[in-house]
């Protein structure tokens, strides 16, 4: 296996383990944030039998950004979009798991505490759409440039190489030929030739 094949292999299970650790991580700050959304639904006088929509209404939004972020291309105008709500639906997330724990008696610091598993999904999400860009990067096929030949009497390129466009022959008229009439021959007449004989 050469060394192009080793950075391919080794980015390969890099972005892998990438969309592991963001599904762990993803899945067990959902479940963090789910009951800490929920009580403070509760606590703001959602009744209980509906509280649970607040957390999926909130990190729902959070997953459907973090898809479209990382299957959108990137600089497109809807990966901008969804990159904003992302960041907006973290927001919400984070400050929520906050306030919930300052309510709940945890002082300041289960406030700082609480927001750690929101803002590890938005770290985390973002790695993520940078190994997918690098691995576009990585399977682009690469283009190479080469310098033009240059001859040993001079320093011109050589341009030979060049093809140069033939010009098409003229379509040639069609030959015409002159035939003229045969002329007449006159005919043969008779011409008397003395014979010799052997007499006196």
């Amino acid at each position: 296996m050469d060394t192009a094949d080793q950075q391919s292999s080794g980015m390969r299970w890099a972005r892998w383990s990438a969309v592991l650790v963001l599904i762990g991580i993803g899945a067990a700050a959902f479940v963090l944030s789910f009951a800490a959304l929920q009580d403070l639904a509760i606590m703001g006088g959602t009744p209980p039998g509906l509280a649970w929509l607040f957390p999926v209404i909130v990190d729902g939004t959070i997953i459907q950004a973090t898809m479209a972020v990382i299957a959108l291309p990137p600089k497109s105008a809807e990966h901008k979009w969804f990159s904003w709500i992302l960041v907006g639906g973290a927001a919400v997330s984070v400050s929520s798991n906050s306030v919930h724990a300052y309510l709940t008696g945890h002082s300041w610091g289960g406030a700082l505490l609480a927001a750690i598993p929101p803002l590890a999904l938005l770290i985390d999400t973002h790695g993520l759409v940078l190994l997918r860009r690098a691995a576009q990067r990585d399977s682009a096929p690469a283009v190479v440039e080469t310098a033009p030949v240059t001859t040993a009497d001079t320093d011109a390129p050589n341009l030979a190489p060049m093809v140069t466009a033939s010009t098409p022959a003229p379509a040639s008229a069609p030959v015409q030929t002159f035939h003229s009439p045969p002329r007449p021959v006159a005919p043969l007449l008779p011409v008397a030739v003395p014979i010799p004989t052997g007499g006196n």
